[in-house]
């Protein structure tokens, strides 16, 4: 069973009870190619018996490297734990041997996957579980958070004014562009799709109302919020997200540093002021653009559209607006800096905790909309 004439080969024989597998030539990735690696392998396994002694010999090996201790683990592992045979490898060259025991020595790392539950009934249980869990740390981290600004107002807490001004100019005057781009699109939207209705009517003097009262109460809040958390809330994920596969919290947690006081606080206190803000600028920036249309579509005057907005936009309706994009701000923060904290130590981690920061943050941000929707609607407000 020999390859003579070849650059790599193996030789199978028996010897005194024994059996010898004789390697020869070069054993280099850049020779040995796959498939005829493979055939080998396959008469190699073939002469594997229950409880037969290997021998191993590599006097006529002119080369080798880490490939051919690939190959000769694995089957090493075959032999062992499938037929129970023991190798005799007394003229392996040192340098093979060290790196041998080496990987002998490395225990090995079990899979993180586990087996899939059969039951319908334990998926269900499984997956209650880990919403309670979830539950568990939304509060710890929720009570971490308020002990740690109750100690900001006390004068005790462990951060830098430096850093909530940065936190502040990326929360406001950073996102003014976008703000404004879609605050004024959406302006014109409303408006225009008002007018064509409203002129059916001979009402055209009520697109005023219809920009004016959406905006101010719903949807500047809304818009900015989303735009937030596609824009402020994945980025407080994926920074502290980094910083944790960095073990940047970790340094932090040793020097007795709260991670919360130190990066969540400032971000959180930023956002929270920085929204109403943000929304304040959208309602005017989504009325101007309703009064570009107004007077391109239908014959409204600036000073109609002034007066029909004045009369129909409260300051009640202005002030509902800005309250909700104040909780709209918290969730944000709270999402972002949450799923950042909670990321796991991988680059893959760090994605999944942004994308999950988002997802979270845009949802709770329609729940609570629809909450305060019917809440305003009881109060009469």
């Amino acid at each position: 069973m020999s390859d003579q004439g070849r650059q790599f080969g193996v030789e199978v024989r028996e010897e005194e009870g024994e059996v010898v597998w004789s390697f020869s030539g070069e054993w280099v990735l850049r020779v040995a190619s796959n498939q005829r690696r493979d055939v080998y392998r396959k008469r190699l396994v073939h002469s594997l018996r229950e409880g037969r002694k290997i021998r191993l010999e590599m006097k006529r090996m002119k080369d080798w490297d880490t490939s051919f201790l690939g190959f000769l683990e694995a089957l090493r592992k075959t032999g062992v734990n499938e037929h129970g045979c023991t190798f005799v490898d007394e003229s392996v060259p040192d340098g093979m041997r060290k790196l041998m025991n080496l990987a002998k020595a490395v225990p090995e790392v079990p899979s993180e996957k586990s087996e899939k539950p059969d039951s319908f009934l334990t998926q269900v249980g499984l997956g209650t579980v880990g919403v309670f869990q979830g539950i568990r740390c939304y509060h710890e981290f929720i009570g971490k958070l308020l002990l740690d600004f109750g100690r900001l107002v006390l004068g005790r807490a462990s951060w830098r004014t430096k850093d909530f001004w940065l936190a502040l100019q990326q929360a406001g005057p950073q996102a003014l562009p976008i703000v404004t781009l879609l605050a004024f699109l959406t302006g014109l939207i409303i408006a225009f799709i008002g007018a064509i209705q409203l002129q059916k009517l001979a009402a055209d003097i009520f697109v005023a109302d219809l920009v004016g009262l959406s905006m101010t109460r719903e949807l500047a809040a809304v818009m900015t919020g989303v735009i937030m958390a596609g824009r402020t809330g994945a980025a407080y994920a994926a920074q502290i997200g980094s910083m944790r596969v960095n073990e940047e919290i970790d340094a932090l947690q040793s020097l007795g540093i709260s991670p919360i006081q130190f990066l969540v606080l400032p971000k959180v206190i930023a956002l929270v002021l920085m929204m109403p803000l943000l929304t304040a600028f959208a309602n005017v920036v989504s009325i101007f653009g309703g009064l570009l249309v107004a007077m391109g579509v239908t014959d409204v005057t600036v000073a109609q559209y002034h007066w029909q907005i004045v009369g129909a936009v409260s300051g009640i309706d202005v002030l509902v607006g800005l309250f909700k994009s104040m909780i709209f701000g918290v969730i944000i923060a709270l999402s972002g800096c949450y799923r950042g904290l909670r990321c796991g130590k991988d680059a893959a981690s760090v994605g999944r905790a942004t994308t999950s920061a988002v997802v979270t943050a845009i949802t709770w941000i329609v729940v609570f909309d629809a909450l305060f929707a019917v809440v305003f609607h009881i109060l009469g407000i």
